[in-house]
């Protein structure tokens, strides 16, 4: 056994990691997307989110501060209403972790995100008038955070966001990786309480670590060569990837 699993089911757990780490290196988000679902189609519910929250976390250090603190400190005071509506629905929701049913979680979650990621790749668009901003951090805040207090997923909303106020490549990474770190930060205390996060789950949670962050490393050299243009659409197609994935699981069970 292997923290508490077969080693067949830890090597894929690695796998899968490393995976999640790569895709989040190149284009900023999916890890939690990535591991929930890859992880939990062959482990519990339950310990697929446990494994993928300290992960997110470290992953997530690295992301934040690769230009430097003065850089991820500019981000957190320009984006604090969206983050503030993340940490306070990550808190609020998660103690609903085992109240939602799955499925519907999953479906939630995964039909509007798809729809708006199909209509992007389909030339539609959607660039926001910067008088919408205090509105829409607040919506996607509060939604992003939802989900993730019950799935550890908060990505996509945020990402939606900042792809529909075109952006720069640069900020739109930087601003993922503080936006999920403080989120990342909330869900671990979260998990801590509500039981998700223990002795026999933190183990094999905290051996993702390794995988993750290889991945993320080697992902990193992969986005400084993508052009804006390319960033955009490998973005996109990650999310709507990750997206379709969950409406999978949701139809399937």
């Amino acid at each position: 056994m292997v923290f508490g699993l077969d080693p067949h089911l830890f090597a894929a757990a690695f796998g899968v990691a490393l995976f999640a780490g790569l895709v989040k290196g190149a284009v900023g988000f999916a890890m939690p997307l990535i591991l929930i679902s890859g992880l939990s189609s062959f482990l519990s519910t339950e310990l697929a989110l446990a494994g993928l929250i300290l992960s997110t976390l470290v992953t997530n250090v690295a992301q934040a501060f690769r230009q430097g603190a003065r850089a991820a400190w500019a981000s957190v005071v320009q984006y604090r209403l969206l983050i503030g509506c993340v940490v306070l629905a990550i808190a609020a929701s998660a103690p609903l972790v085992n109240v939602i049913p799955a499925r519907a979680m999953l479906l939630l979650l995964g039909v509007p995100i798809a729809a708006f990621t199909i209509s992007q790749l389909l030339g539609r668009q959607l660039i926001l008038s910067a008088r919408h901003r205090a509105r829409a951090e607040v919506m996607t805040g509060l939604a992003g955070g939802f989900f993730g207090g019950i799935s550890g997923v908060w990505g996509p909303p945020v990402i939606a966001y900042l792809l529909s106020f075109d952006t720069a490549k640069a900020e739109m990474v930087r601003v993922q990786g503080v936006v999920y770190l403080l989120g990342a930060a909330m869900l671990l205390a979260a998990h801590l309480g509500s039981g998700v996060l223990n002795g026999t789950t933190l183990p094999f949670s905290a051996a993702l670590v390794v995988p993750a962050m290889l991945g993320t490393m080697l992902g990193f050299r992969l986005q400084d060569r993508l052009n804006p243009d390319k960033f955009r659409k490998a973005t996109l197609v990650v999310l709507t990837v990750a997206a379709l994935n969950l409406i999978r699981k949701g139809l399937m069970g």
